[in-house]
């Protein structure tokens, strides 16, 4: 997977990896709003980093339904330092969202979805931006539009 570096248009390479008890101390609240720690208590958590330096640039928590051949994305963040049009890098929520539907079609193949609960602000976004279809209080992908975004985001 690859994001881009903003400034100059450049690839960079990243990884997502589970995240372990000791990435924690990367996990300020400088850099991320909630609080990761208790999250990984009740789900899987993932980590998006840099493949030169390990650093966090965003995480992810899901949750499985395997008898609805879903995979909710409960919690998604990307770093303060990436958010926005000033940020550093452009993609990682991107990367992490095909990541959950790449991880669903290995699950469910041509039945998986992959669903959110939006925060009320990033609705439009996540609609315009990964064509999610709006299930009143879920957005989700299913089909063609995972697939798509998979695609994008998996190169």
């Amino acid at each position: 997977m690859k994001i881009t570096e903003k400034s100059t248009g450049e690839y960079k390479d990243v990884l997502i990896q589970l995240l372990e008890k000791k990435d924690l101390a990367q996990i300020t609240s400088d850099r991320f709003s909630f609080d990761w720690k208790k999250i990984m208590k009740h789900n899987e958590v993932y980590k998006l980093i840099l493949s030169t330096d390990n650093t966090i640039l965003g995480l992810i928590s899901l949750e499985y339904y395997p008898s609805e051949e879903r995979i909710e994305m409960k919690l998604l963040e990307v770093s303060r330092q990436n958010i926005g049009k000033n940020g550093l890098y452009d993609g990682i929520a991107g990367c992490m969202i095909a990541f959950a539907g790449r991880t669903a079609l290995a699950m469910y193949g041509q039945y998986a979805c992959i669903s959110l609960i939006p925060k009320t602000a990033l609705k439009n976004h996540y609609i315009k931006k990964y064509g999610m279809i709006d299930a009143g209080w879920q957005l989700f992908l299913e089909l063609g539009p995972l697939n798509i975004i998979v695609a994008k985001y998996t190169i």
